[in-house]
């Protein structure tokens, strides 16, 4: 591989991971500072209330406001620190330590693959039947973030010119 393919990947690993750093920051910061929006939100999808209220389903609804809370918190918590991981990560491509930028960088975007992957498309699609919801569904929005954080994740490991740099 050139070294001119291997900046070119590395110029693409570190404007996608500012990309979605970028992104994912403004949503912990939105998620902060307009709280009840998507507290709302994450009440709905764990109360079950607006799915087909099978019975059977039904059992797994979580109706206390402050355990559907606290999930909310924790996860403006997730997001917060996996924004700032790759705020990190897009820092260190930026100043062509690769090396470490790989490294952080795969934590962040491993962090966003789980948070949306595990979190809302498994957990609050399927486990709290959030596809049965017209009016609080967030699938296609998490699948979006999922996959495109899958793409940013390939590239960071594309390969590069093989010299090691000084992370």
């Amino acid at each position: 591989m050139t070294t001119r393919t291997s900046r070119t990947s590395s110029t693409a690993a570190g404007l996608l991971t500012g990309i979605i750093a970028l992104y994912i920051a403004l949503v912990a910061v939105g998620n902060i500072t307009d709280f009840g929006t998507n507290q709302q939100f994450v009440r709905h999808v764990l109360a079950m209330d607006t799915t087909f209220r099978d019975d059977a389903l039904m059992r797994r609804a979580i109706t206390s406001t402050g355990l559907q809370d606290t999930a909310y918190v924790l996860i403006i918590a997730w997001e917060t620190v996996a924004a700032l991981v790759l705020v990190w990560g897009t820092y260190l491509w930026a100043r062509g330590r690769h090396g470490l930028a790989r490294r952080v960088s795969t934590y962040g975007l491993l962090m966003l693959l789980l948070l949306f992957g595990a979190g809302f498309i498994a957990i609050g699609g399927e486990w709290f039947a959030m596809w049965q919801s017209k009016s609080w569904n967030g699938l296609d929005a998490a699948t979006r973030v999922f996959l495109i954080t899958g793409v940013a994740l390939i590239v960071n490991h594309l390969p590069g010119d093989g010299r090691p740099d000084a992370s």
